[in-house]
């Protein structure tokens, strides 16, 4: 059973009087383990398509599963939910709070999960070893180079043990150098058998990943079928 089902998804947007259909018809299942990438150029539909499956966004019409469960029509607080259970989030800006070491922005997300004190210090350090940064815990963010600022938000987005890590264009801030350590840390991270989507408009990132997912005009038009 796929880990990510969309069956006939679309999604329109209001644009004055108009409608605009960002999504128009799109399948994809993708299943636990695997490791995709998302393409396509700007207006493609591929941001859309990450914030629905991201579930910060619902569909207009058709089916999104996700884990087995229909989220397509979740009312926002039940999203919130989910997003915090199942999936783990790592953006091209790190979005880390300049005013917490690298242990309490891990920690964030047990804290709204409701965990206490020592089960989150016990899990953000052992998700701060698992990225190499076990070492700067007590390190804010501007004490911190671009890589380790992102190593730091993919053990934040770890640390829940999602079911989903889903990055956007990962690397964008990041040196070519710097950006090829993190995508080996991915591919580390779907060794041990972390499910990956990411979302990029670069060919030799797609590349890393086992299957690529292309978008035109809001359509898929290759790499659909797992």
């Amino acid at each position: 059973m796929a880990l990510i089902d969309l069956q006939g998804v679309d999604k329109t947007y209001a644009m004055g009087d108009a409608q605009v259909r960002a999504l128009d018809d799109v399948s994809l299942a993708i299943g636990r383990g695997e490791y995709v990438a998302v393409m396509g150029r700007s207006g493609s539909g591929k941001s859309t398509l990450m914030n629905i499956v991201g579930c910060l966004d619902t569909p207009t019409a058709g089916s999104y599963r996700l884990n087995d469960q229909e989220v397509a029509r979740m009312a926002d607080d039940d999203l919130a939910a989910v997003r915090n259970r199942e999936i783990g989030f790592v953006f091209q800006t790190f979005h880390l709070l300049p005013r917490k070491d690298a242990i309490g922005n891990v920690e964030l997300p047990l804290l709204y999960a409701g965990l206490g004190r020592v089960e989150r210090r016990e899990r953000a350090r052992a998700a701060l070893d698992a990225v190499g940064l076990g070492d700067r815990a007590r390190h804010r963010p501007n004490q911190l180079s671009g890589g380790q600022r992102q190593r730091v938000a993919i053990a934040r987005a770890l640390v829940n043990r999602p079911s989903l890590l889903l990055a956007d264009e990962p690397t964008g801030n990041l040196d070519s150098r710097t950006g090829e350590e993190i995508l080996s840390l991915f591919a580390e991270l779907h060794r041990q058998g972390h499910t990956i989507v990411l979302v990029t408009h670069e060919e030799h990132l797609a590349r890393r990943a086992g299957r690529i997912v292309r978008l035109r005009d809001g359509r898929i038009v290759d790499g659909g079928a797992a």
